[in-house]
């Protein structure tokens, strides 16, 4: 037994320092990454102001867009895993069910992310981030010769130091982690992840500052007689939600009637498009963290923000529809934060909320937004929380996600990164392959798991059970061996079947009933 508990505080320090390994690396690799996107948006912007005395300029950049169009759809072409955000990939990845090569994807998703993002298209960093992050801890778990186990951890490691470098939100990282990329909480995945998010955010702060990524000053706190606005945007936001997961889930049908341009080629029409709203409004196009800092000074009247929504839902939409390398965390937190602005100015303009809480309905509808469509509460609210750089409304935080998630749950609204998954790997489920697939499980309260012998469980036919963490100790099962609520179970699986495996395992774990 002493021995077991030394192997696994030597397992942990050793995961430690990989984490941190990963962070660092995956902290350089995403701030250029910033770095890169936001000075060719810059540039692309002063095209647009040059463009309104030279206008014949604007040809000259149509050619230019078609030429980026080509270039992506080449990288698309060669390495489908780094189109859209590549978060459904990264949890495919982590369930044995997608397998990419960390090498290819790493350059062509930085040069795709670069080239799409800077172009202005309505697309957010942090997909892009979390991808290159998650392949900068397979490639150092390859490097260090880890198991498969360890390959797994790394990589959802890496994508929260992805996310935290992108955003300067090492906790959200975390918690993206847990919440949406594993789905439960694992303490060794949750102490390498978190070596390497405050790993990553340390690099990032180095670079960028201490200054949140939305600044938008301080927030006084907001007040309890006041909370009705809460829970009314909360049902207002999952409602939203619901149609925005509607429509981006139509997106492949509406995307395959467009006639004579091929499917990897689609990007051209957002670039083309994008190029009258760049002459008209530079201001708006790109991600959106600057509309959500401008909101406030801007003061738009009802209908314009009504406007503003419209034209950044439709255009995000083409965007993302296109199967270009961006990500749907950004776009979905301006379009949260313009929502919560229209609900804010009806709520001061017609029934007297004072102005000063103007700024709250933006960021609680950020957070409420973001969780009814990706149903992850907590890493809305921390990440919402770590992006403005306050800690004092995480009481409506709270109480908007969830409204907005109970509402969009009634609504029958999925995660969305779930059903990208599915979707994405459709054609490939359920075959089997012949490549093991480690992973851990743990056996949460009100199993069907708990109380019974290993013997005694009714378990899918193509699992092997390989050891038992209890606490600090790691058990080799036997038949007899006792299953307890809090333990993780190290499971090996075809990589094929790996999928369908979870989910068999994943309804026996959670039901009480019927399991021998």
């Amino acid at each position: 037994m002493k021995q077991q508990k030394m192997s696994f505080i030597d397992d942990r320090f050793r995961y430690i320092g990989k984490g941190i390994l990963t962070g660092l690396i995956a902290g350089i690799v995403v701030s250029s990454f910033r770095i890169g996107i936001q000075k060719i948006l810059n540039l692309v912007i002063r095209l647009y102001h040059f463009s309104h005395t030279e206008p014949q300029w604007l040809i000259l950049w149509a050619v230019f867009s078609v030429m980026i169009a080509v270039i992506i759809g080449s990288l698309v072409k060669s390495e489908p895993n780094i189109k859209g955000s590549g978060i459904p990939q990264v949890e495919g990845q982590v369930q044995g069910v997608i397998q990419t090569n960390w090498r290819s994807v790493l350059w062509r998703k930085f040069i795709g992310g670069l080239l799409a993002n800077g172009s202005g298209l309505f697309l957010g960093r942090e997909g892009p981030s979390i991808q290159l992050g998650s392949a900068i801890g397979q490639g150092v778990s390859e490097w260090t010769k880890g198991d498969e186990v360890e390959e797994s951890v790394l990589l959802s490691s890496g994508a929260g130091a992805g996310l935290a470098a992108a955003f300067n939100a090492p906790i959200a990282g975390l918690m993206f982690v847990l919440e949406e990329v594993h789905h439960n909480f694992s303490p060794l995945v949750a102490i390498t992840t978190f070596a390497a998010t405050v790993s990553s955010n340390f690099v990032a702060l180095n670079i960028f500052g201490l200054t949140p990524v939305l600044d938008i000053g301080s927030l006084i706190i907001f007040p309890l007689r006041y909370y009705n606005w809460v829970v009314l945007l909360g049902i207002f936001l999952g409602f939203s939600g619901w149609f925005f997961s509607k429509t981006l889930l139509a997106l492949p049908g509406l995307y395959a009637k467009v006639p004579l341009i091929p499917k990897r080629y689609n990007v051209v029409i957002p670039l083309l498009l994008i190029i009258p709203i760049g002459y008209f409004l530079p201001e708006m196009i790109g991600g959106g963290s600057s509309i959500v800092t401008n909101l406030e000074n801007w003061q738009f009247p009802l209908g314009l923000l009504a406007a503003l929504f419209v034209l950044r839902f439709v255009f995000f939409m083409v965007s993302y529809g296109s199967n270009v390398p961006g990500g749907i965390f950004l776009p979905i937190l301006s379009l949260g934060g313009i929502l919560g602005c229209f609900i804010g100015q009806i709520a001061i303009t017609y029934f007297g909320v004072e102005q000063i809480f103007f700024t709250h309905f933006i960021i609680f509808a950020m957070a409420g937004y973001f969780t009814s469509i990706g149903k992850a509460p907590l890493t809305a609210i921390l990440l919402v929380t770590e992006m403005v750089g306050g800690l004092n409304q995480l009481m409506p935080l709270a109480i908007v996600s969830l409204v907005s998630y109970v509402t969009s749950d009634l609504l029958n609204v999925k995660p969305i990164y779930e059903q990208l998954l599915d979707r994405l790997i459709a054609s490939n489920h359920g075959k089997r392959i012949g490549k093991r697939f480690s992973f851990v499980l743990p056996v949460v309260p009100g199993s069907a798991f708990t109380g019974k012998a290993i013997r005694d469980i009714n378990w899918p036919e193509d699992i092997l059970i390989t050891g038992v963490r209890r606490g600090q100790d790691t058990i080799i099962p036997c038949g007899k061996t006792m299953i307890r609520t809090g333990d993780h179970l190290i499971l090996s699986t075809d990589k094929g079947l790996a999928k369908e495996v979870h989910e068999q395992l994943n309804r026996l774990n959670t039901n009480t009933i019927g399991s021998t």
